[in-house]
């Protein structure tokens, strides 16, 4: 098939490209950089698979119906997105833009040409959880952050043109991911941070009180609940979670990870009202629809990026 993949040189994006060339389709990758990295698709430059690396905006609506027309996509993974919460309450105006208008841009490309659409969304639009079985995508949604609210827009356009016009879309929302190739500083990467810290040496800084809990996915269980999406049509015009089905307190997990207490150190949170104290995700859905499970436990995954970041990772 021919596939766009928006994002593709991001931390997720990287793993999807990977499986989808192992699989034999076509890919055009699109990133206009600002998160992502060349050197994160590196090994696939070689790959008769893919086809084009784009550096661009998904904002360039001339460029979109230009690759659309020329190629014609199947299905459009879309993860191209603002991501860093901290920078949306900073700077709101960016994060809509990208994570709501530019996915409307991609929507009507998809519409023109009836190409399928993934559309990456994030457990940060649900509210806390306080139920042990976990977050179902019934679970009340909570926008506490502009990005979080510009996602749920998206979210609402994506389905609107499954209901509307029939184009076949899903929205999945994955819980928070760790591995290889996600970046050992800024926002969203606290495994990656951790073990880089520990690493080097350094202390291990938690935000707050570190009783908030996450549920945390492994990169590679999470690319092939991503692709698996875009090859169902059991999942159009749903909304899908994944997660691994365990949460753990971020106080455990940085113990976990340096096995000494005194290095843990607790900061003032940056973004209090944008913190959820407890996520812990029911993937039912996603065995039920997809037949997909997570298959890397948290300790094994710990592991396998302690070891990545130990032979060198990217800086």
């Amino acid at each position: 098939m021919n596939i766009l993949l928006t994002g593709g040189a991001g931390f997720i994006g990287r793993w999807v490209a990977k499986r989808l060339l192992e699989d034999g389709h076509h890919l055009w990758i699109l990133d206009d950089l600002s998160n992502g990295r060349e050197e994160n698709l590196k090994e696939f430059r070689e790959h008769s698979g893919l086809k084009h690396f784009i550096k661009g905006t998904i904002l360039d609506e001339l460029l979109l119906e230009e690759l659309f027309t020329a190629h014609k996509f199947d299905i459009c993974y879309h993860l191209g997105a603002s991501i860093n919460v901290q920078d949306s309450i900073d700077d709101p105006r960016t994060t809509f833009n990208n994570d709501t208008v530019g996915t409307f841009y991609i929507l009507e490309q998809c519409k023109k040409y009836k190409t399928k659409l993934v559309f990456m969304s994030t457990c940060m639009v649900y509210d806390r959880c306080n139920d042990q079985t976990g977050i179902t995508e019934l679970h009340p949604t909570k926008p506490a952050s502009p990005y979080a609210g510009s996602k749920v827009a998206a979210e609402n356009m994506v389905l609107s043109y499954y209901h509307t016009y029939g184009l076949p879309t899903v929205v999945i929302r994955p819980f928070n991911t760790y591995g290889p190739f996600q970046k050992t500083g800024g926002e969203g990467g606290v495994v990656a941070i951790f073990i880089n810290n520990h690493l080097s040496g350094k202390d291990l800084h938690i935000y707050g009180d570190g009783t908030q809990t996450r549920d945390l996915l492994y990169v590679e269980d999470c690319a092939r609940f991503v692709v698996a999406a875009g090859f169902s049509d059991t999942v159009n015009g749903e909304i899908v979670n994944a997660g691994l089905g365990r949460d753990i307190p971020i106080n455990d997990l940085a113990l976990f990870i340096t096995g000494d207490s005194s290095r843990i150190k607790h900061v003032k949170h940056i973004h209090p009202q944008s913190e959820i104290q407890k996520l812990l995700c029911n993937s039912d859905k996603a065995k039920r629809l997809l037949k997909w499970e997570p298959e890397v436990g948290l300790e094994e995954g710990i592991a396998r990026t302690t070891d990545w970041i130990r032979n060198g990772g990217l800086k």
